[in-house]
């Protein structure tokens, strides 16, 4: 087996933020069992990369790659799905392979499934994930999509980088958005997690649906492998 010191390192291009970051979450280190070198964008807040256009923001991260790039990485990604708008410009600009977004994955897991099934996305913003994120990232036409932001916690705490989440609040918000969705697209067979942050929350979500449930933890699992 590859050891721990072997496997290359990922690269990942981290948000301004300041709410915890629990186990399975991109920015805990022991999510991972490879190496990881992160590199935060100062001023690129969930907010700007969510709720807005984060084109302004395209130099810095192009900026920030390439320091990683210094650093030894073999791989980039970053800790915000709603950047699969950024999948080309950073592909063409820095010279590492990159996978901006869990979204990138989709079209892949959607292959896998059988016929008939789709992939259902979990999104942390529904109203703001535009055909264009879903372009970027070559996401199928017709893929279900559900959203936390009818919760009472989890998108309000990571949109507005609040210093605290209650961790079991924002439990029932994404196990109660996975469920609406199954409930509502019966062809469902298989979750893919846009936000980078619903990570802590894959096992719940898969016990309560009984569907496979893929995190930007387990992509990035895949992409490294593939280095």
């Amino acid at each position: 087996m590859q050891s721990t010191r072997a496997k290359a390192p990922i690269g990942i291009l981290m948000l301004d933020t300041n709410f915890p970051r629990f186990l399975g979450d991109i920015g805990n280190r022991a999510s991972f069992d490879f190496p990881v070198l992160y590199k935060t964008v100062t001023a690129a807040s969930p907010e700007l990369a969510v709720l807005h256009d984060p084109k302004p923001m395209l130099d810095a991260f192009i900026e920030a790659g390439q320091d990683l790039i210094k650093e030894g990485v073999k791989g980039i990604s970053t800790s915000c799905g709603f950047l699969s708008l950024f999948q080309d410009e950073l592909s063409e600009a820095l010279a590492v392979p990159v996978l901006t977004s869990a979204l990138i994955d989709v079209a892949r897991v959607q292959a896998a499934l059988p016929d008939g099934q789709k992939v259902g996305i979990l999104t942390i913003s529904a109203s703001s994930l535009s055909a264009r994120h879903l372009r970027a990232a070559s996401v199928p036409d017709g893929t279900p999509i559900g959203s936390t932001e009818c919760g009472g916690e989890f998108t309000k705490a990571i949109l507005s980088n609040r210093n605290t989440l209650d961790m079991e609040l924002a439990r029932q918000d994404n196990v109660n958005a996975a469920i609406s969705l199954v409930q509502t697209e019966q062809k469902i067979g298989a979750l893919m997690l846009e936000c980078t942050n619903m990570g802590p929350y894959a096992g719940d979500i898969a016990k309560a649906t009984g569907l496979p449930v893929h995190s930007i933890v387990t992509v990035l699992t895949r992409f490294q492998k593939d280095l």
